[in-house]
């Protein structure tokens, strides 16, 4: 199996950042996330490089769904990056973590009324999903006194090659508005007195592992760019969202790069907005091909047992890693304390929870496991922690950041108080 440089095999273990992975289940306790600070910075100035050595005005935005633990968000921040959020939650944590409010973006086809306050207070740009939401953020602006600025999500009607739950600029998506739609919107967004339209965003799914789709995306862009500036609008960026997948399937996806996106995508964008006779900001939002190969899951093989075909039974199941249950999204894992040891036995890995579909890894071959044997479930940092939840009264895992040769707690276990801590007592119970 084909590792990223941040892993490796030593000894028989496996390591991140040279940190020997069964050495730290041992400290820390399984389940277990593990993420390397090193990896996500790369990644980050990887797409910084790619894009601004072909246009210079660009800003990364982190998309924090995927990931939103604090220390992760705060490397980021660190190094520049701005933020596409989806709720009031992640643009808090992302202002924790030291962003600016002008490099954040608040997305979301559903924001309730105390979002858009929170936005119109905090001087965050919103992307409107609707005409109602537009009237209600007005309205908002208007309540403080103050002005928003905004673009429009626009949805492109592209079909795109990933998983249909995450292909999120289709007809039939629940984002964005239609693009043939998008010019009377802007007109609308002209004649609101607490609305400045400064940008026009976009997204189209996510885990693409092809680049032709964000091309084809940037050329429907620029194409309402250029009607939008003929209509007046001064378009200060261009957004064209995230979406770039990683190979999950390390021997055979293709692995396209910041690289390859930028090659591919600022031609046409560069082409574009000449035409319009503009110099905007481009704005791009990655998130899983930041962070999902930093981090490990580790997870500790509690027995084995063999039925129809043999189980390794784990520790950890869809409530810290719901990917593969709820989009049969693979994963590769390796046993990270015989990582050398030839693949003689397959296996299917499945976790503690009371579901018939609590399956992380189906048919994998391995060494022979026994209990106490730690697998290491690969890909996780996007959409691992970040969906896991409390099922079955099980207190969530802690996550681990690696920076260097050095380990840290970026988040503690849960307890069964954080499970209860927010449950009130009925009077007629006392």
């Amino acid at each position: 199996m084909k590792l990223p440089h941040h892993l490796s095999i030593k000894n028989g273990h496996l390591h991140l950042n040279g940190l020997d992975c069964v050495a730290l289940a041992q400290q820390y306790g399984t389940p277990l996330y593990v993420t390397s600070e090193d990896r996500v910075c790369e990644q980050f100035r990887s797409y910084q490089k790619a894009l601004s050595s072909r246009y210079p005005k660009v800003r990364v935005l982190f998309a924090a769904k995927a990931n939103g633990n604090l220390a992760v968000i705060r490397a980021l921040a660190d190094l520049g990056a701005g933020a596409d959020v989806f709720s009031s939650g992640e643009l808090h944590l992302a202002l924790d973590a030291g962003m600016q409010p002008e490099k954040l973006l608040f997305n979301g086809s559903s924001k309730a009324p105390a979002d858009l306050r929170l936005a119109v207070e905090k001087g965050v740009k919103v992307s409107v999903d609707s005409l109602d939401e537009l009237y209600q953020l007005d309205a908002a602006a208007k309540a403080a006194g103050k002005t928003v600025e905004i673009a429009f999500r626009v949805n492109p009607a592209l079909e795109v090659p990933t998983h249909p739950k995450i292909a999120t600029g289709l007809a039939t998506s629940k984002f964005g508005i239609p693009h043939k739609e998008i010019p009377a919107a802007y007109r609308k967004a002209l004649s609101c007195k607490h609305i400045q339209p400064v940008g026009i965003h976009c997204h189209i799914g996510s885990q693409i592992l092809d680049v032709e789709p964000f091309a084809r995306a940037a050329e429907v862009m620029v194409r309402i760019a250029k009607e939008l500036t003929e209509m007046g609008v001064r378009l200060e960026f261009i957004d064209l969202g995230g979406g770039l997948g990683i190979p999950y399937h390390h021997d055979t996806d293709p692995a396209p790069t910041p690289e390859d996106y930028a090659a591919k995508v600022i031609p046409i964008f560069k082409a574009g907005v000449e035409a319009c006779g503009i110099t905007p900001e481009l704005w791009v939002e990655p998130g899983r091909s930041l962070v999902a190969d930093s981090t490990l899951l580790l997870t500790r093989v509690n027995s084995t047992k063999e039925a129809h075909r043999r189980f390794a039974n784990v520790d950890a199941g869809f409530n810290l890693l719901i990917r593969p249950a709820m989009y049969d999204a693979y994963h590769e894992v390796i046993v990270a304390n015989r990582a050398d040891a030839s693949l003689t036995t397959e296996y299917t890995v499945t976790g503690p929870i009371c579901e018939t579909g609590d399956i992380l890894a189906h048919d994998r071959k391995l060494p022979g496991l026994v209990a106490g044997d730690i697998i290491a479930v690969l890909d996780t940092g996007a959409y691992g922690f970040a969906m896991s939840s409390q099922y079955n009264s099980r207190p969530r895992c802690p996550e681990v950041l690696v920076r260097g040769d050095t380990a840290s707690l970026m988040r503690r276990q849960e307890t069964i108080r954080d499970i209860t801590a927010t449950m009130e007592c009925p009077p007629w119970q006392r």
